[in-house]
């Protein structure tokens, strides 16, 4: 057994989704109240968050960028609201940096990793 992490085992070794089409005003996205995937929100109970609200909207963008696939990321985020929680949201290096990137590619912005 591995008793240490490294870039092959552990979170930092999951894909992390950063849709190229994740802006794309065609794209639904969800709205009021919603509850998370099981591939995302893995433990239980399940919970309710309403976007609506701020501090429920960074939860489920915390778990929807750590945790999704590209659909999920898709359906889950808001560009502009990801924009606008960055710095108050809870993500390892792993996750901001492609996120970082994606920003500065496509919108010249450049986001503290």
């Amino acid at each position: 057994m591995a008793r240490t992490r490294n870039a092959w085992l552990g979170p930092a070794s999951r894909p992390v989704f950063v849709p190229d089409d994740v802006d794309d005003p065609a794209v639904e996205k969800a709205t009021g109240l919603v509850q998370l995937p099981l591939n995302v929100r893995w433990s239980e109970p399940s919970l309710t968050y309403n976007l609506d609200e701020r501090s429920d909207r960074a939860r489920v963008y915390e778990q929807v960028l750590r945790e999704g696939t590209a659909a999920d990321v898709r359906y889950y985020v808001r560009v502009e609201s990801l924009l606008e929680l960055w710095d108050e949201l809870v993500l390892p290096e792993y996750v901001r940096r492609p996120w970082a990137n994606w920003f500065s590619r496509t919108r010249g912005i450049q986001l503290a990793c």
